[in-house]
C-alpha cells in the first residue's frame, strides 16, 4: 500500500497508484537454451568466445589476422545485501538520492502543477533502458531492462549511509539542497529524519575551496592522517556488522578536490602511499584517504567527482589487494551530449574545429568550483571527453609523426564555469560546436540545455553502484585455467556514467558513448551465453 509518510494521512488514491516499472521487482526470467551456459541455483557458467584482430602495417599495407579465446564467465546468482556509504551524503546528490530511494521504498506520491507524480527510477540505464534478446517467431525483436539481464541489487534494497563535513540531518540536508519538489519533501522528511546526522568525515582545507568552510562543523578531530584512515575503515566496518551486509559499496559524491601533486617515493607506489598516510603528508587527499580506506577493507569504491583521487599508488595497492575500484566523474547531462556529438561529427565526416562548453551552477558544487584549483580538475575531466573519437580518424586530423609522442591534432576545448547562486540546483549549459564542412564551408552548432543537476547525477549513483556489486560476483577463466579468477580490479565497464574513465595503466581510454554501452551490453549477454546485439540482420538484408 502507498504511504505519504508517517505524518500525512493515507488517501485513497495513493493506495490505489500502481507501481512505477522501473520501480517493480522482477523475479530473474531469462533462461538461455545453449550448450555454452549452464545454469544452477548458485551460479549462471558461460562460455563465451572473445573475437577481434590483430593488425600490422608494413609499407603501407594492412596485415590483418582474425584472432579468438575462449572465456568462461561465472556469475553468482545470490545478490549481496548491499550498503551504500556515500562521501558527501548530505550534499545535493546525496541527499537527493537518499530521498528518492526512499520515496520509492515507501511509494509515496506527490501533488506538482503538473499533477500527481509517482517515484521511479527514470534516468537510471539499469532500470530504465532496455537490451535486446532476439528476435521472436514473427521476427520482432524482444527487449528486457537492462536489470533483469542477471540478478542485480534493486535499489530499494540498498543500506543507506555516509559520511559529511556538514552535521546537518539528513532532512534538513535535503531542504537546503533545494532540488525535489516541496509536497515530496514534505512526505518523505520524517523518513529522511530516521537516517540521522552524517558521520564525521575529514576535512583538509588545501583540498576544496576556502569557501566550504564554513560548512565544516562535523570532522574527525586532529591532522593524523593514519588516524583518520583507521576511523574511516573503522566505520565500514561498523556499518557493516550493525546492518548484516554482505558488501559496502564506498562512493565520493562531496566536493570536487584539486588535483593532488604526483610526487615518486610519495604516492606513486602502495607502498610508499600507505607510509606518506602514515607520515601524513600533505599531499594526501580527502578521498584518497577514503579509496585507501575502502581498499584495504576490500569494499568498492567509486570516485564521482574529477580529482585524481586514483593516485598511482592507490591503483597499485587496489590491484594488490585484488579490491575494485572505478571513476572518475559522473557523466550527467552536457558531457553525455558532447560525446554523442562529436562522435556524430567525426563519423560523418565532418571536422570539429572547436568546441566551447558554458556552464552556470548555483548549487553548492558551483561554489566549490569557483575556486581556480578546484575548477581545473573539472576542466581536465571534461576536456578529454572527444580524444578517442577524433583519434579515430586520422582523414581529418593530424596523426602525430612515427615515434613522435602525444596526441596530434585536436580540436580546440574551452571550458568555462560560472558560479550563478541564482541558479540553484538547475544547471544551465550552452556548447558551441564549430566545424569545417565541405570545401572549406563553416557550420556552428549551438545547444543550450537547462537540467537539475543533482536530479541527473542521482540514477549514476545507483548505476554505479548496482553494477559495482555486481561485478564482485562475476568471475572468469581462460581456457586451460582450472581456477576461476576476479575481474581485473579497475572496474573499466562503469565508464558510460564517467567524464573521464579510469581503465587499467597503459590501455587506451574509451569515452565514445556507443562503444561504452556497447561493452557493457557485451559483457552482460555474454554473462548468459549470448553473443552481443548484431545490427547486420542479414535474414532481412540476404534473404
Amino acid at each position: 500500500m502507498a504511504s505519504s509518510g508517517y505524518n500525512t494521512p493515507e488517501s485513497q488514491l495513493e493506495s490505489i497508484v500502481p507501481v512505477h516499472p522501473t520501480s517493480a521487482r522482477r523475479p530473474h526470467a531469462i533462461t538461455v537454451q545453449s550448450e555454452n551456459v549452464s545454469f544452477t541455483d548458485d551460479h549462471i557458467t558461460s562460455k563465451f568466445v572473445n573475437r577481434g584482430s590483430k593488425v600490422n602495417v608494413v609499407d603501407g599495407q594492412y596485415i590483418v589476422t582474425p584472432v579468438a579465446q575462449e572465456i568462461e564467465f561465472q556469475t553468482q546468482r545470490k545478490v549481496s545485501k548491499t550498503g551504500l556509504m556515500m562521501i558527501g551524503i548530505g550534499g545535493n546528490n546525496g541527499s537527493t538520492l537518499c530521498a528518492t530511494i526512499l520515496a520509492n521504498r515507501h511509494q509515496i506520491t506527490w501533488h506538482t502543477k503538473e499533477g500527481l507524480q509517482t517515484p521511479n527510477y527514470i534516468g537510471s540505464l539499469l532500470r530504465a533502458s532496455t537490451f535486446s534478446l532476439g528476435a521472436d517467431a514473427n521476427g520482432q525483436d524482444i527487449h528486457v531492462p537492462v536489470s533483469d539481464l542477471l540478478p542485480m541489487v534493486h535499489p530499494n534494497d540498498l543500506v543507506l549511509g555516509g559520511w559529511d563535513i556538514s552535521g546537518v540531518p539528513m532532512d534538513k540536508a535535503m531542504s537546503r539542497s533545494k532540488v525535489l519538489d516541496y509536497d515530496l519533501q514534505r512526505q518523505v522528511a520524517p523518513h529522511m529524519a530516521l537516517l540521522g546526522k552524517p558521520l564525521p568525515s575529514i576535512y583538509y582545507p588545501d583540498f576544496i575551496a576556502a569557501n566550504q568552510e564554513a560548512r565544516a562543523d562535523n570532522l574527525i578531530p586532529g591532522d593524523d592522517k593514519q588516524v583518520h584512515l583507521e576511523r574511516i575503515r573503522a566505520d565500514i566496518r561498523k556499518f557493516k556488522k550493525d546492518n548484516e551486509l554482505d558488501r559496502v559499496i564506498v562512493f565520493w559524491t562531496a566536493n570536487t578536490e584539486r588535483y593532488a601533486d604526483i610526487i615518486p617515493g610519495v604516492n606513486d607506489t602502495a607502498d610508499n602511499l600507505l607510509n606518506a598516510i602514515k607520515n601524513s603528508h600533505s599531499e594526501v587527499s580527502p578521498s584518497t584517504i577514503f579509496a585507501v580506506a575502502a581498499i584495504l577493507e576490500n569494499e568498492p569504491f567509486i570516485n564521482g567527482a574529477p580529482q585524481n583521487t586514483f593516485v598511482p599508488g592507490a591503483i597499485e595497492l587496489s590491484e594488490r589487494e585484488k579490491s575494485f575500484i572505478g571513476g572518475d566523474d559522473l557523466k550527467s547531462g552536457q558531457t553525455k551530449l558532447k560525446s554523442v556529438l562529436a562522435e556524430f561529427l567525426v563519423n560523418a565526416g565532418i571536422k570539429p574545429l572547436s568546441i566551447a562548453s558554458y556552464n552556470h551552477l548555483g548549487n553548492n558544487d558551483g561554489q566549490n568550483l569557483s575556486a581556480e584549483r578546484q575548477f581545473k580538475s573539472k576542466e581536465i575531466s571534461k576536456s578529454s571527453v572527444v580524444d578517442d573519437m577524433v583519434n579515430a580518424n586520422r582523414l581529418l586530423f593530424k596523426a602525430p609523426a612515427p615515434g613522435e609522442k602525444g596526441k596530434g591534432e585536436h580540436p580546440d576545448h574551452i571550458v568555462v564555469i560560472k558560479y550563478v547562486p541564482a541558479v540553484g540546483d538547475s544547471k544551465r549549459a550552452i556548447d558551441e560546436y564549430y566545424s569545417e564542412i565541405f570545401c572549406g564551408g563553416r557550420s556552428v552548432i549551438n545547444i543550450f540545455n537547462e537540467c537539475e543537476d543533482s536530479l541527473l547525477a542521482t540514477p549514476l549513483i545507483l548505476d554505479l553502484s548496482i553494477l559495482a556489486e555486481l561485478l564482485t560476483r562475476v568471475q572468469y577463466r581462460k581456457e586451460g585455467e582450472k581456477e576461476f579468477s576476479p575481474l581485473y580490479s579497475v572496474l573499466s565497464l562503469l565508464s558510460y556514467m564517467l567524464k573521464a574513465p579510469l581503465v587499467k595503466p597503459g590501455t587506451e581510454v574509451i569515452n565514445s558513448l556507443n562503444r561504452q554501452r556497447n561493452a557493457l551490453e557485451g559483457f552482460l549477454k555474454a554473462c548468459i551465453g549470448l553473443e552481443g546485439s548484431s545490427d547486420l540482420l542479414l535474414e532481412t538484408r540476404l534473404w
